[in-house]
């Protein structure tokens, strides 16, 4: 960005408290990042299933080579951008206090305005005792105070019988008071579910966007404060690219599997991408 680290921080803060949420495209290379920031959205997170599987790693497992790609990417971001990024680091790919706040420190250091820290425990086995989440939380608070800490709960992720929402409201309340700044809760779906968030947790709450299910217009009514795209941009992507390849195999043109219109960004465009300086 042309304004200071400093600025970016305080602009991605104040995001999540304007008149509308804060919709948070998400990312996972260098040039979905510029692309989103230049077709004008206001922040940009960063994906970390599209991160790891774009460097041939499972997500959700605390890979160490996932955490290099992630703290390489946030470095490679750093001055790309005209808008605030934040960075998903899973559940601080599974460093202890100490190790998670250092890597708070290094995307500070690397240029982002956030970061998102799940209670998902690696490769799905259940959730991280809430009392060593907050000493995670601190710790990254410790070392990174101005970074955007949002506090994802997995509760109802990928939970076919979720508990009552008073656990997730339970952890939400000692995640803030360990000094988060915001709640992601992922696979909330229902509007009453939502409205019962929004009153009880008093901060941002951020909700994961469910294509068919949600719209930016009703979470806004219901007073989300952030809608994540999480990993759907990445999977889109992906599904695009095997289309227009099997069209192409099967003799129809590519444009006529593409995304709405058929367009696809020209070569000259990614060039051009690529090649600005901020």
């Amino acid at each position: 960005m042309s304004t200071s680290p400093e600025y970016a921080t305080f602009h991605f803060h104040a995001l999540h408290h304007a008149d509308q949420p804060l919709l948070l495209p998400n990312a996972w290379d260098v040039i979905s990042a510029v692309a989103l920031a230049g077709a004008g959205y206001a922040a940009v997170g960063t994906t970390s299933l599209g991160v790891a599987a774009a460097h041939g790693y499972p997500d959700g497992q605390g890979l160490a080579e996932v955490r290099d790609a992630t703290v390489a990417l946030a470095l490679r971001l750093n001055g790309r951008l005209t808008c605030p990024y934040t960075v998903d680091v899973e559940g601080g790919f599974g460093g202890d206090a100490g190790q998670v706040g250092d890597l708070a420190a290094e995307l500070a250091e690397a240029g982002a305005a956030g970061l998102n820290l799940e209670d998902g425990l690696p490769g799905g086995e259940g959730l991280q005792d809430p009392a060593r989440q907050a000493e995670l939380i601190s710790a990254v608070k410790e070392r990174a105070p101005g970074l955007y800490l949002n506090a994802r709960i997995d509760t109802h992720w990928l939970a076919d019988n979720p508990p009552p929402l008073s656990v997730t409201l339970s952890r939400a309340e000692a995640y803030l008071a360990a000094g988060a700044d915001g709640v992601f809760v992922p696979g909330v779906i229902a509007d009453e579910d939502i409205s019962v968030l929004v009153a009880e947790i008093p901060a941002p709450l951020n909700i994961l966007f469910a294509p068919g299910r949600h719209t930016v217009s009703r979470l806004a009514e219901l007073g989300v404060r952030r809608i994540s795209t999480g990993s759907l941009l990445f999977r889109t992507a992906l599904q695009a690219t095997l289309t227009a390849a099997d069209a192409i195999r099967t003799g129809r043109a590519p444009t006529e599997a593409g995304g709405a219109g058929g367009e696809v960004l020209s070569y000259e465009e990614i060039q051009r991408l690529v090649g600005e300086e901020e």
